[in-house]
C-alpha cells in the first residue's frame, strides 16, 4: 500500500460554503438508488470540504479510472503542442507512417490530431474491437482500416481507438512514454508519486484507459484545471490548452445503449465531456472528475457500478443548491461521522475455525472470474482463511474484518463466512472498481466465482492480480 500524502488543504463544509445537509442528501440519493460508490471528495475554494471512502476502499488506494484516463492523455497532447513538437493539424499518416495500411482512402489520410482529440474521425461507433480484430498487433493500423461512414469533423462518436492512436502520436513526437511524460510534467510537480498504469501486452499503456490514481489525486487534477493549469506557483499545463480542451468542439448524441442522461448531450471537447455545469472527465463504472468553474467546485468520485443515470445530475439537483448556504457546526459533525462510517457489509456467518473445504469452479455461471474446473480450497487460519485458487494462488480472507494479500503483485482485500454448508467470500480487487463473490457449496463440491461488474479487459481474475496488468480487450 502506498503512503498517503495530502495534496490539498482541508476545511469544513460550512467554512467552504457547502451545506453538509446537501452532501447528506446526495449520499441518501445514491444509497436509495443502489449506486455503488467507492469514494467521494468535494473541493470548494481549493479546500477539501468533505471526503469519504466505503471500506475496504481507502484514501491511500489508487483506483482504476478507466476512460477518465483520456483526460490525462489530452493533457499530454497539450504539453507536446505547447513544446512545438505537435500541432492540431498534424496528420496521423505523417506522424506514424509505418502504421498506414496499404490502400488507405483519402479520408483516412486527412485525419488529424484535432479529429482524434474531438473523436470526430467519421466513425459512427466505437471502432476499438473491430480495429483489433483487423490488426491484433497494431491498433493504429486497425483503426485506419475501419471504414469512416461520415465525413471527418462532422460527427462525434465515442471511440476508444482515437485516444489509443493519440497516445502513440504523443509518444512518437516526445520520445517519451506517456507515464514518464506525465510523471515529469504533471504528477511529480503536484506531489503525486503513485500513478499506476495497466498496459498492453507490448508494455505500452492504453492511453484511453488504465491509469490508477487516488481520489485526492483526481480531485487535485480537477483543481489544476480549475486554476487554468496552475498548481501552487507553477504553470503545469498551458492555460490556453486547458481552455481549448475543456471547450465544446462537437455536439454529442444519446448513446442508444445507455439510459437518457442530459449531461451526455452537452457536447465534447478534447477528451473532456461538457456538462450542464462546467465539464468533466469520466470513466466506466462511475469514475468522475467534475469541474464547475462558476462555483469554484471540484467533485471526484470513484465507483464500481453504473451511476450514469444518477451522476452528475444528482450534483446539480442536490449539491449545487446547497452552495453558499452552509449549515451549522453540528451539521458538519453529523456528516463527518457518517463519512467516517462508510463501508461495504462484511459477509455474515460463522468462522467455524476447524472446517476446511475443497470444490471445483463451475464457470457456466454468468460473469465467472475463474476457468471451469479450477480447484478452490478453504483453509482456516488465525481467525480467517487462506483461499487457494488453483495450484499456486493463495489469498487471505478475514472473518469479521478485511484482510489483504498480494500473491501476484496487486492487492486483494477479502472477508468471508460460513453459512451452513456454504462458504461465502467477497474478494475486492481493491485498486479497481471490481470485486468477486466466491460461493462454495461444501456438500456438492462445487463453487462459483462471479464478478460484481465484469472488467473490460479480461474476466480472468488471475490476470487482474498481476502488477502491472498486461492485456488488451478480448476480441471475438
Amino acid at each position: 500500500m502506498s503512503s498517503h500524502r495530502a495534496l490539498l488543504p482541508r476545511s469544513t463544509p460550512a467554512a467552504s460554503g457547502v451545506s453538509s445537509r446537501a452532501i447528506g442528501a446526495l449520499l441518501d440519493r445514491l444509497e436509495a438508488r443502489s449506486v455503488e460508490v467507492h469514494s467521494i471528495m468535494v473541493v470548494r475554494h481549493g479546500h477539501v470540504a468533505a471526503e469519504g471512502w466505503w471500506a475496504p476502499y481507502a484514501a491511500e488506494r489508487p483506483h482504476l479510472l478507466y476512460s477518465l484516463t483520456k483526460s490525462f492523455t489530452s493533457v499530454a497532447a497539450g504539453l507536446a503542442i505547447a513544446d512545438g513538437l505537435l500541432s492540431l493539424g498534424d496528420r496521423v499518416v505523417d506522424v506514424l507512417p509505418e502504421h498506414v495500411p496499404a490502400g488507405l482512402g483519402e479520408q483516412g489520410r486527412r485525419l488529424t490530431v484535432h479529429h482524434l482529440l474531438s473523436m470526430t474521425t467519421g466513425h459512427t461507433r466505437d471502432s476499438l474491437a473491430e480495429a483489433w480484430e483487423l490488426e491484433p498487433d497494431d491498433l493504429v493500423k486497425g483503426f485506419l482500416r475501419v471504414p469512416f461512414p461520415e465525413p471527418e469533423g462532422s460527427w462525434h462518436a465515442y471511440d476508444n481507438a482515437t485516444t489509443g492512436v493519440l497516445a502513440r502520436i504523443v509518444e512518437r513526437v516526445t520520445g517519451r512514454g506517456l507515464p514518464e511524460l506525465l510523471d515529469e510534467r504533471l504528477f511529480h510537480p503536484m506531489g503525486i508519486d503513485h500513478a499506476e498504469w495497466d498496459r498492453l501486452s507490448s508494455g505500452a499503456v492504453f492511453g484511453f484507459h488504465g491509469l490508477h490514481l487516488t481520489t485526492e489525486a483526481v480531485a487535485a487534477f480537477g483543481q489544476v484545471l480549475l486554476h487554468g493549469g496552475v498548481w501552487g506557483d507553477r504553470q503545469l499545463i498551458p492555460r490556453a490548452w486547458v481552455d481549448l480542451a475543456t471547450s465544446r468542439h462537437i455536439a454529442t448524441q444519446q448513446d442508444p445503449e445507455l439510459l437518457p442522461n442530459p449531461d451526455g448531450l452537452t457536447g465534447y471537447g478534447y477528451q473532456f465531456w461538457m456538462s450542464r455545469h462546467g465539464y468533466r472527465g469520466e470513466g466506466a463504472y462511475g469514475q468522475l472528475c467534475v469541474v464547475v468553474p462558476a462555483h469554484d467546485l471540484v467533485v471526484a468520485v470513484t465507483a464500481g457500478g453504473d451511476p450514469h443515470q444518477e451522476m452528475p445530475g444528482a450534483l446539480w439537483e442536490l449539491l449545487l443548491p446547497g452552495l453558499d448556504d452552509p449549515g451549522s457546526a453540528r451539521d458538519d459533525e453529523v456528516l463527518a461521522e457518517r463519512l467516517g462510517r462508510l463501508s461495504f457489509p462484511l459477509p455474515r456467518g460463522s468462522a467455524d475455525p476447524s472446517r476446511s473445504a475443497t470444490a471445483d469452479i463451475d464457470a457456466s455461471a454468468e460473469a465467472s472470474a475463474l476457468p471451469d474446473g479450477t480447484t478452490v480450497t478453504v483453509e482456516p487460519v488465525d481467525g480467517g482463511w487462506h483461499l487457494r485458487l488453483g495450484p499456486s494462488l493463495k489469498l487471505a480472507a478475514g472473518h469479521g474484518d478485511w484482510r489483504e494479500s498480494s500473491p501476484l503483485g496487486r492487492p486483494v482485500v477479502a472477508a468471508g463466512a460460513w453459512q451452513g454448508d456454504t462458504f461465502i467470500a467477497d474478494l475486492f480487487v481493491i485498486t479497481s472498481p471490481h470485486r468477486v463473490r466466491l460461493v462454495l457449496d461444501a456438500g456438492a463440491g462445487v463453487a462459483i466465482a462471479t464478478w460484481s461488474t465484469v472488467p473490460m479487459t479480461t474476466s480472468d481474475l488471475r490476470l487482474h492480480l498481476r502488477s502491472p496488468l498486461m492485456t488488451r480487450p478480448d476480441v471475438a
